[in-house]
């Protein structure tokens, strides 16, 4: 007879065949399972709230559901939502009910992927929830403020699991070593490279330990051999979501606080993400506008010209100019009053309504416009000493009012020769010169 495909000899994975049989062998996040934590005195207490684990791939969020539920007696029904419809989520509902009437047994419904449930599906389980029929744990790589329903949010604490470090990792290796008698075939550079490799993932750590164990016995293998051998994962990157907001916010913030190495590593990361370069350009542009302006306005200058150079000559010789433009944002002086400037104006124009502005800077190209005084008196800047009239431009009611300046640059760089410029203008016009 042919064995079946589900034979329980079949091999497993390492990641199943060392997950952990207790809370107490769960590596990582004291800070929800240790007894002062919110999972851990849920256990000492044995009774569960619906709660959302939230953390990236492989630091244990399907392991702590099936533990936290076993060790505080739950039953337990794991769903997915990338194969689950509505008709499995109402069975498992029934399921739940029918434990609770026949032995008042709770159930803990573990939903993994939580993300992916579209909204009416998210809305069907709210009622089941609110009257306790199960409790909810659900699991999700995404920011669940972004993909989850508020209702939802509402019955459901969100708890975040933190990315497993490198003495957490050395911990996964170690356990693998224990489970096949021996160590890794690796130099102490190596291992370490291997812990990067695993960029915080202990699922895909274990899968790179159990390929290296079933190399051929020979020689420790050093960082370079080790590279050829297996082939690093690409960092957690996903263009379209928070992880793409968070990347371009620390990009942005290293520019303006002109820390130049950590804008080129956010940019380095989004780049080896995958990222589309015109989107770094247009932080860089957004940048050297918003926090460079005036105090080096060849900022925006530079930015353009690498970002047309990068245009017309692609990758990887584009390269170049980005990394010039990111050098020079990052490292001009910085100013951020020139938007502030227009905040301001703004501001003063919605609080000021529609006055009329001076006729003597209005045009008068009809007969009665000249009757009616437009033109009237306006001096052509041109023709006057310094290219300087010191007229008056605001509307009669603001000039009255002597409005502080709008524009107030600061003492970096070139604004502070613009300030200066400022200084004189306006004592001109105080003195009527």
């Amino acid at each position: 007879m042919t064995a079946s495909l589900f034979s329980r000899d079949a091999p497993r994975p390492l990641a199943e065949t060392l997950r952990p049989a207790a809370i107490a062998e769960v590596i990582g996040q004291e800070h929800l399972l240790s007894p002062e934590g919110p999972l851990g005195r849920m256990l000492q207490n044995r009774r569960l709230s619906s709660f959302i684990l939230w953390g990236p791939p492989g630091v244990g969020k399907t392991t702590i559901a099936r533990l936290i539920a076993a060790e505080a007696g739950y039953e337990f029904i794991q769903l997915s939502a990338v194969s689950t419809g509505i008709a499995d989520l109402r069975k498992a509902i029934a399921t739940a009910s029918a434990l609770r009437d026949s032995s008042g047994r709770p159930t803990a419904v573990f939903i993994d992927e939580l993300h992916r449930f579209s909204r009416p599906v998210q809305d069907a389980m709210l009622p089941a929830i609110e009257d306790g029929t199960f409790v909810l744990i659900g699991a999700t790589t995404e920011n669940p403020s972004f993909s989850l329903v508020s209702a939802l949010l509402s019955r459901a604490k969100v708890l975040t699991l933190d990315r497993l470090g490198t003495g957490d990792l050395a911990k996964v290796i170690e356990r693998a070593e224990r489970h096949f008698g021996k160590p890794l075939p690796l130099t102490p550079g190596a291992r370490d490279a291997l812990i990067a490799m695993a960029d915080g993932d202990a699922r895909y750590l274990l899968g790179l330990c159990e390929e290296l164990m079933s190399l051929p016995p020979d020689a420790p293998l050093g960082t370079d051999q080790l590279a050829s051998v297996i082939q690093s994962r690409a960092p957690l990157y996903d263009k379209g979501k928070e992880e793409h907001f968070n990347l371009l916010s620390c990009f942005h913030k290293s520019l303006r606080g002109s820390d130049v190495d950590a804008a080129l590593y956010w940019a380095a990361r989004m780049l080896t993400g995958g990222e589309d370069p015109a989107v770094i350009f247009r932080r860089l542009a957004c940048a050297a506008s918003e926090d460079v302006g005036m105090a080096d306005p060849q900022a925006m200058v530079q930015v353009i010209t690498a970002w047309q150079a990068f245009e017309r000559v692609g990758l990887p010789e584009g390269r170049l100019f980005l990394a010039q433009a990111i050098n020079y944002v990052a490292t001009a002086p910085k100013s951020n009053a020139s938007y502030l400037a227009l905040d301001r104006a703004m501001d003063l124009a919605r609080r000021t309504g529609s006055l009329p502005p001076p006729k003597h800077i209005l045009n008068a190209p009809t007969a009665l416009m000249k009757d009616l005084g437009y033109h009237a008196g306006y001096q052509y800047d041109h023709d006057q000493p310094d290219a300087f009239s010191g007229q008056e431009f605001y509307p009669e009611q603001i000039a009255a009012a002597h409005p502080e300046p709008l524009y107030a640059p600061n003492e970096r760089g070139f604004e502070r020769d613009i300030r200066k410029r400022l200084a004189y203008w306006s004592a001109r016009r105080k003195s009527g010169r």
